[in-house]
């Protein structure tokens, strides 16, 4: 699999008004609209996006990091064929499609394909 950068961060809070308001007024971080996603989005210059949701609203975890993959099918027969606990089919929105998983950690990670160009550049 070949991993292109990391595009996602997110936290699922009780507290998510109040880290929202955080986020977008101390922060100063562009709120997304993205159809598809229940949770409050953020933009940053980079191109890669911060959510805040409610608890569960992003799986087991409270936090959740997403890597960029150039091909997401390909990198879930790796993660398969590699034994690792993983979720049976993969999800999307407007924007992307993604993937759970469980690392030796104990933790949710994601591997994400965006379905726009918003890959970072690998040169």
């Amino acid at each position: 699999m070949k991993i292109l950068g990391i595009t996602f961060a997110g936290t699922s809070t009780d507290a998510r008004p109040e880290m929202t308001a955080f986020v977008s007024d101390v922060l100063g971080l562009a709120r997304l609209n993205v159809e598809g996603v229940e949770a409050d989005l953020f933009g940053l210059p980079d191109g890669s996006q911060f959510a805040v949701a409610w608890p569960g609203g992003m799986g087991a975890g409270a936090q959740s990091l997403g890597f960029v993959v150039e091909d997401l099918d390909e990198a879930i027969a790796e993660l398969k064929a590699a034994g690792v606990e993983c979720d049976d089919t993969a999800s999307g929105n407007a924007d992307m499609r993604y993937f759970h998983f469980h690392a030796p950690d104990g933790h949710v990670y994601e591997l994400v394909e965006p379905r726009v160009s918003k890959r970072p550049s690998t040169s």
